[in-house]
């Protein structure tokens, strides 16, 4: 049986492959920062036989401490960990800073799946064919970093924090299947496409219409499922692979810069030191 975690699991797409993985028979660990939702979710596991293989953490992604106390637990609940799913998000039109400091979607967007990603490591390694999953927007968009002002402090827009959380991702991918890293999971950036899902976020009306617009143009979010199972039965045999709609992305775009990844690593580091280490 395997482990999958899922992060931002109670809604949108990790709300539908959690069901799916658990429809499955494996065992499935959402994070999520609603106690409500994540009630439902055991609550469903429940009624449909899966009680026993269905767990939930609630957890504020977008705090450093919160994403340590959630690599502990897991750490210490299973032996081996199969997937890490990266789905946890939030949209914000006004920039916001979270307690320790940190522009939120930076925090959450990013840094999270920084410290999951190498926390988890060690469960992660235990298993057969491990993957972490970033659906995220691989390679698309502007492909510049603003390296002087990560925390968007100045002009601070909620689509550019946005791409930059995309590009950030592209960096980070580069930079876990690096050599020598220690890591034995596969990494995996995808784009799935459009989905008719929550949008969660905090808009200004002009984002609000244009989200809606969005959504009704968007694919169903069950169908965005089937791929992300057929990642995770069979991942790719390559450290690092990027998708974008199912199809195949280079790794030689500018997105994927290894001098940039490096020097990303470098910083985040640096950050993190301020916050009881990085993992």
């Amino acid at each position: 049986m395997k482990t999958i975690v899922v992060t931002g699991g109670t809604s949108g797409i990790g709300q539908a492959l959690a069901h799916t993985c658990l429809e499955r028979g494996e065992r499935v660990v959402v994070v999520a920062p609603d106690p409500v939702k994540g009630k439902k979710f055991l609550d469903t596991a429940q009624r449909t036989g899966a009680e026993g293989r269905a767990f939930f953490i609630e957890a504020d992604l977008s705090l450093v401490s919160e994403n340590r106390r959630v690599i502990a637990d897991i750490t210490e609940t299973f032996e081996a960990v199969d997937a890490l799913v990266l789905c946890a998000r939030y949209f914000r039109s006004y920039r916001t800073v979270t307690p320790e400091g940190f522009e939120h979607n930076f925090a959450l967007y990013y840094l999270s799946r920084y410290l999951l990603g190498r926390g988890l490591a060690g469960p992660m390694n235990k298993a057969d064919a491990p993957v972490v999953l970033n659906i995220a927007g691989p390679g698309v968009g502007p492909a510049g970093v603003k390296w002087a002002d990560l925390g968007l402090e100045h002009g601070y827009d909620g689509w550019s924090a946005m791409f930059q959380g995309g590009r950030l991702n592209d960096l980070l991918g580069v930079a876990y299947a690096e050599p020598g890293n220690g890591h034995r999971a596969r990494y995996v950036l995808l784009f799935p496409g459009g989905t008719r899902t929550g949008f969660a976020g905090d808009f200004d009306p002009a984002t609000a219409l244009h989200i809606e617009q969005m959504k009704r143009a968007a694919q169903p979010v069950g169908t965005t499922v089937p791929p992300l199972v057929e990642l995770i039965e069979s991942p790719p045999h390559a450290p690092l692979s990027a998708f974008v709609e199912g199809m195949p992305l280079s790794l030689l775009r500018p997105a994927f810069d290894k001098r940039d990844a490096a020097r990303l690593e470098r910083v985040t580091r640096e950050l993190l030191r301020d916050t009881a280490g990085a993992p």
